[in-house]
């Protein structure tokens, strides 16, 4: 079955994650993706060693694609790379700031000497500013962008615990290049397109930030729970499980209170009639409700909460992920001949059967295609 990007060539000059995430989609869409690696590879290679000894990073996000060793500053490889860009349809990028231009790879000098070309630019905080030339590493992103201040314990912030920053760019990539090569089927033209790690965070942040600047109070950092909603926070059982439980309206809090607690007059009781309420009392709704929860087991409180038309959901360690039954789960092939087990990817296709390639090993499609676009 024909893929989506069938028949379209994608030269990424890649590193890390963020831009081998856009690459990678653009991968499984059907587009044939080389990406140009030095001579020791992609650095993400060396992250781990926990898929048989290759990096969890690395595999995730480089299945399907060619690796070809090239070192851009040498003129012959400079030179197989502007055919390889000649035939391409989108040129990805996330060198360091200024490092593409000072090459020959600047995207505005490719789109007018390739106007068909997509071109896409990944850094860390923009090209302008004095930002412009700061390292821009995942959590350096978190702490800058005020997302660690909102995250955490009361006690302090913390790190949303994968790369958000990174992926969150990747994805912003991945949807500009689908847009522009929308638009090139209507004008014939390419794109350049630009895209940074702090702004895809900073998007995220439009709710907290407008909260502030329309209050003057930052959101409280509450742990499992909501700085706005009580109760909406994650509760022990008597076995040591936590229950994580939302409450969204007066409705369901008093069928929570009717089903779950036994409790049906408690929504009228001083302290906990209205959600704006239980927030200024809720240690004391919590409490009433934690109360219940330490005489049920896991089980016993999830036939409540289901018996109460109650959200909730179990607050799982790795290992109950890698077993829940609401987990897709996909295989790529090795280089050394073995398999990988990751996650499907999000969006279903409906009727194709899923093929993600296989992961490159370092240059092992370089001869071929040094041949294919020789001079």
């Amino acid at each position: 079955m024909t893929k989506p990007l069938q028949g379209l060539l994608v030269v990424s000059l890649e590193q890390a994650v963020a831009a081998p995430y856009c690459a990678a989609r653009l991968a499984d869409a059907g587009a044939r993706v080389i990406k140009i690696e030095r001579p020791e590879g992609d650095f993400a290679r060396g992250y781990d060693s926990a898929v048989q000894g290759l990096s969890s990073y690395f595999v995730w996000l480089n299945r399907g694609k060619e690796s070809l060793v090239a070192d851009i500053k040498d003129p012959a490889d400079a030179a197989l790379l502007h055919r390889l860009i000649a035939k391409a349809d989108v040129f990805i990028q996330n060198l360091a700031p200024g490092a593409a231009a000072r090459s020959g790879f600047g995207s505005n000098d490719l789109r007018v000497r390739y106007p068909r070309l997509i071109t896409v630019d990944i850094s860390g905080y923009g090209e302008t500013g004095e930002y412009a030339s700061m390292k821009a590493y995942d959590l350096l992103v978190q702490a800058e962008s005020g997302l660690a201040m909102v995250t955490g314990h009361p006690a302090g912030p913390g790190r949303v615990g994968v790369s958000i920053a990174d992926v969150g760019c990747g994805m912003n990539a991945y949807t500009g290049v689908l847009e522009a090569l929308i638009e090139r089927g209507v004008t014939g033209c390419g794109k350049g397109l630009k895209v940074s790690l702090f702004d895809a965070v900073a998007d995220w942040m439009n709710v907290p930030l407008l909260y502030f600047e329309g209050t003057g109070k930052s959101p409280q950092r509450m742990g499992l729970a909501h700085p706005s909603i009580c109760p909406y926070g994650a509760f022990a059982t008597k076995d040591g499980a936590l229950v994580l439980i939302s409450i969204q309206n007066e409705r369901e809090w008093a069928m929570f209170c009717a089903k779950f607690l036994d409790a049906p007059d408690l929504p009228r009781q001083p302290g906990f009639e209205t959600n704006t309420i239980r927030v200024a009392n809720r240690t004391m709704v919590d409490e009433r409700v934690g109360q219940m929860f330490a005489t049920l087991t896991r089980d016993q409180a999830a036939v409540k909460l289901r018996a109460s038309n109650t959200a909730y959901g179990f607050v799982n360690d790795l290992a109950a992920l890698s077993h829940h039954p609401a987990l897709r789960r996909t295989q790529v092939e090795l280089p050394s001949g073995g398999v990988a087990k990751i996650v499907a990817p999000a969006v279903i296709r409906v009727g194709e059967t899923l093929d993600l390639g296989s992961v490159p090993s370092v240059g092992q499609n370089s001869a071929a295609i040094r041949a294919e676009f020789t001079g």
